[in-house]
């Protein structure tokens, strides 16, 4: 057994070569290769699949589900996203754990009675991420949201995506001390500029891993994380569980600290 649990974004395969196969097609991958839970993503069904049927499938190779969706969780107004509720009922249908959206346009005055309205307590938890907007990414209005939440009593958690950071160049150390009490699942992908100056995902290297290592530090010891920078390779099955033990492997120091001062 892995030291800590490690979801694969299903992205990370790329877009087209995982439309074109269809997203069940990689959980008995995901399963041999040693990983824990499956990120589905809401963009890459050509067609809106059997929820039920799906989760199920995913069930039975004993893997945990997460329901990825673009959808922004504060529209511009700052009304919650009317299209919410039946992403919920698709997640709780997947028996998806969490359902994970952005946090779009928030502000102080929105309704949070209404989000809390939506989210049942044996329903799927409403994990909000950090994504590239200028509205989405910054650490203030994310710790503003969450802290909003908690003195509602809504229970979401953090979605805490390593690499969006600096598409902002918002200081991921400063985020994850922040935010760190409200994550719950983490997003790991290196990111490299090109000659263009376009950043993209990559796979990390021994310095990214490092400074992974630190990040994890500020987390609750064993918080899942998952891939999400690309996976590619002939053999899929190999490089999938590399990358499941290396990610495995983060944080179990950490962790082992804490039991020994326990």
């Amino acid at each position: 057994m892995h030291a800590n649990p490690v979801s694969i974004s299903l992205s990370s395969y790329g877009a087209d070569f995982v439309r074109h196969r269809g997203q069940e097609q990689f959980i008995d991958l995901l399963a041999s290769a040693g990983a824990s839970r499956v990120e589905l993503r809401e963009e890459l069904f050509p067609c809106q699949p059997d929820p039920t049927a799906l989760g199920a499938f995913i069930a039975g190779a004993g893997l945990q589900c997460l329901y990825s969706t673009p959808l922004e969780l504060w529209c511009a107004q700052g009304v919650l996203a009317p299209e919410l509720k039946a992403k919920l009922r698709i997640a709780k249908a997947l028996g998806a754990v969490a359902v994970k959206v952005s946090l779009g346009q928030y502000r102080a005055d929105v309704d949070m009675r209404a989000l809390r309205a939506l989210l049942s307590e044996d329903g799927p938890v409403l994990l909000v991420e950090n994504d590239q907007t200028e509205h989405g990414g910054r650490i203030a209005p994310l710790v503003c949201f969450f802290e909003q939440a908690q003195a509602c009593g809504v229970r979401v958690g953090m979605t805490f995506d390593i690499g969006n950071w600096q598409w902002l160049d918002e200081p991921v150390l400063e985020a994850a001390n922040r935010l760190g009490r409200w994550v719950e699942y983490v997003h790991c992908k290196a990111v490299i500029r090109h000659a263009t100056g376009r950043l993209a995902a990559a796979a990390p290297q021994a310095p990214d891993l490092e400074h992974w290592q630190q990040i994890l530090a500020h987390f609750t010891p064993g918080v899942v994380r998952a891939v999400e920078y690309p996976l590619l390779g002939e053999d899929l099955l190999t490089v999938t569980r590399s990358h499941v033990r290396q990610l495995s492997a983060l944080g179990a120091r950490h962790h082992a600290r804490e039991l020994s001062h326990a």
